[in-house]
């Protein structure tokens, strides 16, 4: 297990920007009964087209609403024949009914139900070399990349029955993105750079007809369609036009707004827009075009999503997914223990865990009717530190951005120690850098700073200047004041890796403060420029279409701090970034401005090659594989793919298509 565990990553292929114009081919808290189910599970056919489909079936529980006269007919319900989607099926044809059990921590835990439910306007292929149409049908695009045309499918509807249509995209376009009215600003995949000059000019959309639009940029926007894929997700009103204009202040008035607000349960207008406008797949009165529906309050002990009559995709025989009936997220309050315990007893049948379950997990396969399978991760490492540069202590901020000091807190620590207690011996003691076989790959620098060696350290620290000591031989600044480095972590799970840390940090005389807190408080400390350190990773498949970790474009990753905060407020606030860092953003035009492919390729691999240089995060074990635990009752869920954001994690093997085998 330990033979080098990038294994998981090299069986990608070489993420190419591929840019070509593509045809489709493509409140109650009671628990939920289970569906029956109909259907013999047979082998897949061949992909189908939509008209070589005889006829349209749906699930049971629809066929009785149908039955009832409560629901129209699947062949109403679903978008005019040739724009039905055909969704392939991994393994088989599955069988209707069941439920996906899972466990979440409640409504600041969305995406957990968030990404596996997600249908984007283009969808990452597989290998994820380009992205194809999903909720669209087709595009096409002219050949300098100013202008994309883009096609719905025609007869798609919203879970609540009304037509989506390109009114909508319209719309969010005009009165949600322009207006950041879900306190989002706008993407920068909507903006096109002037090669020459490096002015921005912001898209223009127009609608076309009903099921078409057209998106025009000033300058080239070659990876126009990949970033809408990352950045925006959809494009498209949460619930539609129809719904945005019954709670929009623009439209109701703001008292109205806010009355709307607090009768969801929002104290204020702002976050009542932030949960409507982007986190709205939680919320019951919400409509939305995936395949399953959030039908009760999320503070719940359970959340339940029950299945879209309206959902727009098939399978190959013309079953109308998904397959389960319901999606069940059970609320926990300690996820340490209890999604181990809850899996080890049968409460859960498909979710994700890092590698330090792998043992216990694996150890119970047999007993308790699951298999461990595992997704390849595009990880800089998983053991690591990030130090902000633009920490408000001056002390600090001067430490952290001494390139020897980064060297020295690298070499102070025994990476052998860190894999084995920490990573089961599957994360190779090593750097943190791109993993051999993705874009940025640059050979050697997995071996930059990993010897340990305690008094290269001790000498770095001597040079800084840190060399006078207090009663306990730890380390003051140069003035004589208290040196005390503190790490806020909002994962206990870390906790025996950050134990080492302070352990072999302070054998150098470097005094460390560890610190725990819930993900909110990390997250306004993380904001508010008040994270001296913590071990958020990097995962980037990309720079050029995931530049958000790697580039300080927008408050979020903690090595660049304010830095960030400057670019986004286009200098209103923050801390104006120099040197290297001025250097990245100023490559990160290039690329945004590139009008080809190898000119994208080019200035991302520069900015990989400023990260390598400065170091600015400090890996001391390799990338580990996601865990995925799942049901031997489940079927269809794909064992060779990729799990990172980019591709929305497990919403990458198309959950509509797996099935619970009755």
């Amino acid at each position: 297990m330990k033979n080098n565990r990038l294994f998981f990553v090299l069986m990608m292929l070489i993420f190419a920007v591929v840019f070509v114009a593509c045809e489709n081919d493509s409140e109650p808290k009671d628990k939920p009964a289970a569906g029956a189910a109909t259907a013999t599970a047979t082998p897949a056919p061949a992909a189908a087209a939509p008209g070589k489909i005889e006829g349209y079936k749906e699930a049971p529980m629809l066929a009785k609403l149908v039955s009832a006269g409560t629901l129209k007919p699947v062949t109403d319900r679903l978008p005019v024949k040739e724009d039905i989607m055909v969704e392939k099926t991994l393994n088989e044809i599955g069988t209707y009914g069941g439920e996906w059990k899972m466990p979440w921590g409640g409504p600041n835990d969305r995406w957990t139900v968030g990404q596996p439910t997600e249908e984007a306007l283009f969808r990452f292929v597989k290998d994820g070399s380009t992205v194809e149409p999903n909720v669209a049908k087709s595009y096409e695009v002219n050949k300098d990349f100013t202008e994309y045309t883009i096609h719905l499918r025609q007869g798609i509807k919203w879970s609540d029955g009304v037509p989506f249509t390109a009114d909508d995209v319209m719309f969010y376009w005009e009165h949600m993105v322009t207006k950041e009215t879900f306190g989002k600003k706008i993407y920068d995949a909507y903006y096109s750079v002037d090669p020459v000059t490096g002015e921005t000019a912001l898209a223009k959309f127009t609608k076309v007809d009903d099921y078409t639009f057209k998106v025009t940029h000033k300058y080239p926007n070659v990876m126009f369609l990949e970033r809408v894929a990352i950045d925006c997700k959809w494009l498209w009103a949460p619930g539609g036009e129809h719904f945005q204009k019954t709670i929009l202040p623009e439209f109701v008035g703001e008292a109205k707004t806010l009355e709307i607000a607090k009768q969801w349960g929002y104290a204020d207008v702002k976050s009542f827009l932030v949960a409507t406008g982007y986190y709205y797949w939680v919320n019951p009165q919400i409509p939305t075009l995936r395949p399953w529906v959030a039908k009760n309050d999320p503070n719940s002990d359970q959340f339940i999503m029950e299945r879209n009559p309206y959902y727009w995709k098939v399978d190959a025989q013309g079953n109308q997914l998904p397959y389960m009936d319901r999606l069940v997220a059970t609320k926990i309050q300690d996820p340490a223990t209890q999604r181990v315990l809850g899996t080890l007893s049968g409460d859960y049948n498909l979710l994700d865990f890092d590698v330090k379950d792998f043992t216990v997990l694996k150890e119970n396969e047999k007993k308790a009717g699951y298999q461990v399978i595992t997704w390849a991760t595009p990880n800089w490492s998983s053991a690591g530190l990030q130090f902000n540069q633009t920490i408000e202590d001056p002390n600090l901020r001067k430490l952290f951005q001494d390139i020897r000091f980064r060297e020295a807190v690298s070499v102070a620590v025994d990476r052998k120690e860190v894999s084995e207690i920490y990573t089961n011996g599957l994360g190779v003691p090593q750097q943190a850098s791109v993993p051999e076989g993705l874009p940025g790959y640059q050979k050697g620098w997995a071996d930059q700073w990993v010897k340990f060696d305690p008094a290269r350290a001790n000498q770095l620290l001597d040079e800084i200047g840190l060399t006078k000591r207090d009663k306990n031989n730890f380390r003051l600044n140069a003035d004589g004041s208290d040196l005390t480095i503190t790490i806020i972590e909002q994962d206990l799970n870390t906790a025996p890796f950050l134990e080492l840390v302070k352990k072999y940090y302070e054998k150098v005389g470097l005094k460390v403060d560890l610190k725990v807190v819930d993900a909110g408080t990390h997250h306004d400390l993380k904001y508010a420029n008040k994270i001296p350190a913590t071990t958020e990773n990097i995962s980037v498949v990309n720079v050029a279409l995931r530049p958000d970790t790697l580039v300080p474009l927008r408050v979020l990753t903690p090595w660049f701090g304010h830095y960030a905060l400057y670019t986004q407020s286009k200098g209103k606030e923050g801390v104006k970034p120099d040197g290297d860092v001025a250097l990245i953003l100023d490559y990160w035009n290039k690329v945004k401005a590139a009008t080809s492919k190898e000119e994208i390729n080019k200035w991302s691999n520069e900015i990989i090659k400023l990260h390598q240089k400065n170091q600015w995060v400090i890996g001391y074990a390799g990338p580990t594989p996601k865990l995925f635990v799942v049901s031997n009752k489940m079927g269809n869920v794909p064992k060779d793919l990729v799990y990172a954001d980019e591709f929305r994690s497990i919403g990458h093997g198309h959950p509509a298509q797996f099935y619970i085998k009755q």
